[in-house]
Order: structure tokens, then sequence, then C-alpha cells
């Protein structure tokens, strides 16, 4: 291919008549003011998308667009290319054509870059337009921090050595920023933000030390270290969380932030002892992530109207259950963003402070001082708050005042761990509630799970093994044998698992007067009957069939959320 020629790209846009011209002068007086690149003037103000730009150069040039959503990148091939100018080129090799390689670049205009890679690589080039946001996300997953890390861990060992640890010196020198535990650190980090890990696993074995990602609910293996260095990373992270250095035999909690890749993170720390050492878990939370809003979870239209209704109202108990992990605060949070006004007075309960919404008072549990969540709460309730947030109803103790303050004009939202919608009234009496208080300040409860969403840049048409089969005819029916389920092949988007991302399976049950009647009743398997047939299908299970009838997830998928409601 030659070398090709520097075109305007406003021009281009308005002979393609994607522009105006009144809009491209705009747009270079704000380039000039600024000095942003024009591109990106362009989009910012909203006069063309991204994907038009890249459309109108392909056809300039004549040369392929490229989406690179539905490419399969070859990891290995990409890496020809140093990550330093991959990045600041936006450019990515693409496909290997024995005389030449493709490359992806979102500015095939820029001349120097055209050079400079092609002296990069040795090779000639052949280009093609790609889109600039899926570029800089292609390199993320990429260019991941694997080989730094294993070579900063080995740095580690040889820096110990055989030598034992000494506490004292680290402990008195926190910022050191050059230390081989405090870069290992930072790689990992680095690399679990990359990879959109919600959970790093430290934990020593035997021999090893391994270092676990949990993506998407499951748990990848990252790392292997020697186990010499776990003292010193369990230590330097006992330091950033200002936890007890000195002591090793109880399990500590504790936070800190930390600042990766121009977003800040907020992580909760658990230390553990165990057989070989100190294991460590920490649950990553950017609080620079986007707006957090209802339509946005999963939830069906149906459920997700009936849902806002309730937590309109004045008065009463709402709460959302699930296991740990499952999204259940996140899923109170946007409903606390949309009820937050000036005319409302917001106050939550927490342990911890996932979360920070501006116009919220959020108040921070703290057991050591018995800053437990009753005590909280009760002060909460005398600063005329007209909505409760509490994390979560742990005793007997904080689930009465909750529904105490319900019965007393407040809106109180709240989790807690039960299996499903049905079993969570019975669980509030079993905690020692008064019947007649849940019958008459609990409004509604929203049971929820996670799964795992298919790739769309590798699903496929998949085929039900005969289990499955028999699964899916007991839930369709007959109508089971002539659908249509889909399943990801496994690609470099989702890092060969076939699954990216994981959106929410919801059930609510509301507290009607029917419903009420049957919970005030003495018999149980009335009320679980009753509650049962008010949700009319509208259960965890139903909705992960029709995920999978979607071709959003697949039938293993659903299949789990059904064996844990069976649990």
């Amino acid at each position: 291919m030659a070398r090709p020629e520097k075109v305007r790209l406003g021009e281009i846009l308005v002979q393609q008549k994607l522009l105006s011209e009144e809009q491209l002068g705009l747009a270079l007086t704000e380039q000039k003011r600024s000095g942003r690149k024009l591109g990106r003037v362009f989009i910012e103000n909203g006069y063309v998308t991204e994907e038009q730009i890249a459309g109108a150069l392909a056809r300039q040039l004549n040369i392929p667009y490229i989406n690179l959503k539905f490419y399969n990148i070859n990891p290995e091939l990409v890496r020809q290319l140093p990550e330093t100018q991959a990045r600041r080129f936006r450019a990515l090799i693409l496909e290997d054509r024995t005389t030449s390689l493709l490359v992806g670049m979102s500015d095939p205009t820029d001349l120097f870059a055209y050079d400079e890679i092609a002296r990069l690589v040795r090779r000639n080039v052949e280009l093609a337009v790609v889109n600039e946001t899926e570029v800089l996300a292609a390199i993320d997953r990429i260019y991941r921090r694997t080989e730094d890390i294993t070579d900063l861990a080995r740095e580690l060992e040889q820096d110990i050595g055989d030598v034992s640890i000494d506490f004292g010196t680290l402990a008195a020198n926190p910022g050191l920023e050059e230390a081989p535990v405090v870069k290992l650190l930072q790689s990992v980090f680095d690399d679990a933000v990359q990879v959109r890990a919600s959970d790093i696993h430290i934990e020593p074995q035997e021999s090893r030390l391994q270092i676990r990602f949990r993506i998407d609910g499951v748990l990848h293996l990252q790392t292997e270290a020697d186990i010499k260095i776990a003292p010193a990373l369990a230590l330097r992270l006992k330091l950033m969380s200002d936890l007890d250095i000195s002591e090793k035999r109880l399990p500590q909690d504790g936070r800190f932030g930390v600042r990766v890749r121009n977003q800040r993170i907020d992580v909760r720390i658990s230390s553990m002892p165990t057989q070989y050492g100190e294991s460590v878990v920490m649950r990553l939370l950017n609080q620079g992530g986007a707006p957090l809003k209802l339509d946005a979870i999963g939830m069906p239209r149906e459920l997700l109207e009936r849902f806002r209704s309730i937590v309109q109202r004045p008065n009463g108990l709402v709460l959302v259950t699930g296991p740990t992990g499952s999204g259940k605060t996140t899923t109170l949070y946007c409903a606390l963003s949309e009820l937050n006004s000036v005319e409302k007075k917001l106050i939550t309960v927490e342990d911890p402070v996932e979360y920070r919404l501006p116009g919220i008072n959020q108040v921070q549990v703290n057991d050591k001082i018995d800053l437990n969540f009753a005590r909280v709460l009760r002060s909460a309730l005398r600063q005329d708050p007209d909505i409760v947030l509490v994390g979560e109803m742990r005793d007997q103790e904080t689930a009465a005042i909750g529904l105490r303050a319900a019965m007393t004009g407040h809106l109180v939202l709240s989790t807690l761990h039960t299996n499903d919608a049905v079993s969570t009234p019975l669980r509030l009496m079993d905690m020692g509630v008064p019947r007649y208080m849940v019958g008459s300040s609990l409004q509604a409860v929203l049971a929820q799970r996670l799964v795992r969403v298919i790739c769309e840049s590798c699903t496929a048409p998949y085929t039900p093994t005969a289990t499955e089969a028999e699964w899916l005819k007991l839930e369709l029916g007959e109508g089971a044998a002539s659908g249509h389920y889909h399943a990801g092949k496994g690609c470099s988007h989702c890092n060969g698992m076939g699954y990216r991302g994981r959106t929410g399976v919801y059930e609510l049950l509301e507290m009607t007067s029917a419903v009420v009647d049957a919970a005030n009743h003495h018999d149980m398997g009335h009320f679980v009957k009753v509650a049962t047939a008010q949700m009319a299908g509208m259960t965890l299970r139903r909705h992960a069939v029709a995920l999978v009838v979607q071709g959003r997830t697949t039938i293993s998928e659903a299949m789990r959320i059904s064996n844990q409601q069976e649990d």
C-alpha cells in the first residue's frame, strides 16, 4: 500500500454532508481555544459520531473500516507494536498478510504515525480505519501486566532473599515508592482495573503464593510467586489500610484509596490468618464510574415500573435480598440516586460506604467504638430524615428499629441475606421481629442474582446438551425444542471465556393485602402459597429463562440460578 496522503478531516465530513460549514467553523474556533483534536471536538459537540468519522475516512482513503467489537484480535500479533506506541498512535496490528501487516488506526491520515509504525515493525504496512474508543479498550485488554507482575515478584523475592523481612524498616518507611513491593502492588492494581476485576485474592499456599482476580463473578489465576514474598505484601497492604501490622493471629478489616489509570478506586481489604500465612482479599470499588441508574441494571420493564412506584412511597420498608456479591447495594444506590433531591433528606448507615453520592448524608459503621447499625440508626432517626438506607439488617435489633421507622413515616431501604423473595418475611419473623410489624411495615421484597452475559463479539448458535434440553423442556414446555440458543465461543474481547459483563436477574414480592393477611396467618405453608401465586411467574428462574431465550445468557448460567434457589 502507498503511503497515505494528508487530508483535512473537516473538509471530508463537509463533502460527505455529515457536517455543515457552520459547524466546521465553530469546531475550528473551539479547537484553537482548547487545543483538543478536531475530531474529538466534533464528537463532544455532538456534530458526528466516532463511527461516522471512521466511515468517512475509510471512504475518502479507499481503505476498509473494521469494527473491533466483532473482530477477533490476536494478542501475540498486537504485541509486536510496543504498548507506548500503540497508545500514542491509537493503532493495533490486526493481521499478518505475509508481505505486509494490516494495522488499524483511528487516524490513518497521521503520516508521522504511519512512518513510525512501519519503522518499528520493519514490515510494509496496510491501513484500516478503526474506532478510537474501541482501540483504547482493546489496548487495555491486550497489553496486560502479567509479565511485569511476574518479573516484579521475582525482583521482590531477590530483594528479600533468605533473610527475614525487617518489618520495622518497612513500617518506618511507608512512602518508598520505588520499593519492589510497592511496584508489584501497583502493577497488580493496574492489571485488575484493566480486566474489570471486582476482587483481588492474595493467597499463600504451602510452597507458592497465588494471586487471583474475580472477573464477572469467577476467579481467574493471575500469577504465582515464591511464598517468601507473601509477608511483605501483607505488611504493605496493612500499612496502606492502617491495620495493626503486629497482629497476625486475628482477622482484620480496613480500607484505603488508590489512583489507577486516572481512576479513583476505593479498596476494601480483609486479612485472615491461614495455615501458610495471611490471606488478603481486596474488593475494588470504582468511584468514578457511570452514574447509577435503575434503567441500566437489567430489570424487566414491568418489574422496573412496579419497583419505581414502590420506592416513591412516603413510608414503609423495602428490602433487596440475595447472596453476597449479587448486586444488592448497587440496586439500592440506583434507587437512592433517583430519590435524591433538594426536598428530601437522605441518610445511609453502611459498613462500609461503597458509593459516594453528593447531597446524601452517609455514615460509616465502626464496631470498634460501638458505633453499630442499631446505634447509628437510632441517631439517624433524630436527624429528621425522609429516607434511610440501612446497609444490612444483621440482627433483630436493627430490623426492629428499621421496621418501627417505616411505621412512623420514613421510607427505609435495606438488604437481607435470603435465597428468594418469599422466604424474606419469614426470615424477619425468625429474627424475632413481631409478625404484625412485618405485615404493616414491609412494602416489598426484591430478590436478585447476577448472571454472566454472552460476549457479543463471539456469540454463536448453541445446541443444548441432553441435561440442558430436559431442563428447558421443564421450563418452556414443548416449545423448548424449537428455540434458538446461544453461547460464546471465546475471543480476545472476553479473554476466551465466552462471557463479558453481568446483568441482574430479579423477582419482586409486593406485600398486597392478600399477602399481608397470609403473613399474619400462623400457617407458613399458606403464606408461601399465596406469595408465590402473587408473583405470578415473575420469579428469578423465569427471568433467567427469558434471558436465555433472548440470547443474552447461556442455559448453564440460568440453571445455576435455579440451583441457587433450591439450595
